[in-house]
């Protein structure tokens, strides 16, 4: 008796081993095995902008939200202009596989097709740079886009991104009075509003932010544009110009470009693509709300800390601008019928999402000065 009673545990034990290693073998079936980690897929991305522009930060969280959504999977490394090739050939180098991507603007590389600068800074139709980057988004212009990049050849992938301010129309050794005074200027400014400031009389010469304010010590130009009062503070414009003048059509919107050379890109897993692709769209309201911080800050700085004198740019300049902008899309247009299509694509969307904007909108102006109690230059 005592033996059987014994003899229970032992087979119990025996049994539970027995049904433990069938378990075991029954997971190994049932269930792939957990893969071990590998090393990321590393993406090379460079900038088109100098070591201290705010704009390597509005680079930098793209590529942060990008590295954090992908998990380990996919790593994008990112370099300052400079580091492989220079500001204005980040889009060939990307084309050509010797960078994997890069973040600029259209304007940088509108040499190949005037085209280019439509997707940034164009002829005005009334809209700003957020309805125009709607455009690119839902009015037909990233299929534009993608078009007009099969139509140069370039084996790329590119997205938008970031809708930025108005552009001030510079920095100025005097204060510009009136559109006359323009003419003979030796002025730097890229894209299409070097076509425009040209029929303007303006001396256009078209440089990367980092060697603008050189040439201004140099006499090479007497006046320039680049963004926005933090990439100006922080590039030294105050030290060699005390007039700045704001607002301006020249470039009146302008986004970034995300660019990726297209084997590489499609090389990747889908979901590592829509990473990289709706990761613009995270960067835009990022970009945006750093832009917002910096740029108002920084604004006060350039008038309390600096004493340089910001003013608004007069009203004859604007109404000049816009004529200029008349004759040079005409030309343009009628040069190129597919310089043609995007503007009438572009005024197709401003006719009525501007209509809707101008008859909705509050008039922030005018509420601006009631509750601060102060009057805004006009």
């Amino acid at each position: 008796m005592k033996t059987e009673q014994a003899s229970k545990p032992a087979a119990r034990r025996k049994f539970l081993k027995g049904a433990a290693a069938g378990a075991a073998g029954a997971a190994a079936l049932g269930f792939p095995m957990i893969a071990k980690s590998q090393s990321p897929i590393v993406l090379k991305m460079q900038g088109a902008w100098g070591a201290k522009d705010v704009f390597n930060e509005m680079a930098e969280q793209y590529v942060k939200r990008v590295n954090d959504m992908a998990g380990g999977r996919l790593r994008v490394d990112y370099l300052i202009a400079g580091a492989v090739v220079k500001p204005f050939e980040v889009m060939d180098a990307t084309n050509k596989g010797v960078l994997d991507a890069c973040h600029s603007v259209p304007v940088y590389w509108y040499g190949k097709s005037k085209v280019a600068s439509l997707f940034g800074s164009g002829p005005i139709t009334g809209v700003d740079a957020n309805q125009q980057l709607a455009w690119i988004y839902a009015g037909g212009g990233q299929a534009l886009y993608d078009e007009l990049l099969k139509k140069l050849g370039l084996d790329v992938v590119g997205f938008f991104c970031t809708p930025m301010p108005t552009q001030p129309l510079g920095w100025f050794k005097r204060p510009i009075k009136s559109a006359k005074e323009l003419a003979g200027l030796k002025y730097r400014t890229v894209g299409l509003a070097a076509d425009l400031m040209n029929e303007l009389g303006v001396k256009v010469t078209q440089l990367p932010g980092g060697e603008i304010v050189p040439a201004m010590e140099r006499g090479v130009i007497d006046a320039f544009e680049y963004n926005n009062p933090t990439s100006d503070l922080r590039f030294g414009a105050q030290d060699v110009a005390k007039n700045y003048m704001m607002g301006s059509y020249h470039q009146a919107m302008e986004f970034f470009e995300i660019v990726f050379n297209r084997k590489k890109y499609e090389s990747l897993p889908k979901d590592l693509q829509a990473i990289l692709r709706y990761g613009v769209e995270a960067a835009n309201t990022a970009n945006y709300s750093m832009a917002m911080d910096n740029y108002s800050r920084d604004l006060q700085s350039l008038i309390n800390k600096y004493k340089v004198n910001v003013v608004r740019t007069p009203k004859d300049i604007f109404a000049a601008q816009l004529k200029a902008w008349d004759v040079v899309t005409k030309r343009l247009s009628d040069e190129d019928p597919f310089f043609k299509k995007v503007v009438e694509s572009q005024r197709e969307w401003a006719k009525r999402v501007a209509y809707y904007s101008f008859l909705n909108e509050a008039d922030f102006r005018q509420a601006y000065e009631h509750v601060f109690q102060t009057k805004l230059p006009t």
